[in-house]
């Protein structure tokens, strides 16, 4: 879905991996806790900059401990959004869209 994007809750969302941010930035590698901090690829800091609509919350200790249940609660949520995007035109579809994208390039 191009017009939501959403998170789980303990996932991360980057154009880079903290290493190679480390390397490019501090040509040192060791610095890897720096970069994931400048990188701010959290759910929890994408969502307070607008980059995401939503945080998925997981099951108790994560989805990897029930992947089942994550997919329920994934399911859940993904269908509402498409509820909520169903109702629009195809104009506003992508109008919402571009204005999204257009807002996390000013982040960048």
């Amino acid at each position: 879905m191009g017009n939501r994007v959403l998170m789980l809750e303990n996932s991360v969302y980057s154009v880079i991996t903290p290493e190679g941010c480390a390397a490019i930035l501090w040509n040192d590698c060791e610095k890897v806790e720096q970069a994931a901090d400048a990188l701010s690829m959290t759910a929890e800091n994408l969502y307070k900059y607008k980059i995401i609509e939503e945080i998925v919350k997981e099951p108790q200790g994560g989805a990897h401990r029930n992947p089942h249940q994550a997919a329920s609660i994934l399911r859940r949520v993904l269908r509402r959004h498409l509820g909520e995007l169903s109702k629009l035109s195809p104009d506003e579809l992508v109008a919402q869209r571009r204005k999204k994208f257009r807002n996390i390039g000013a982040f960048a």
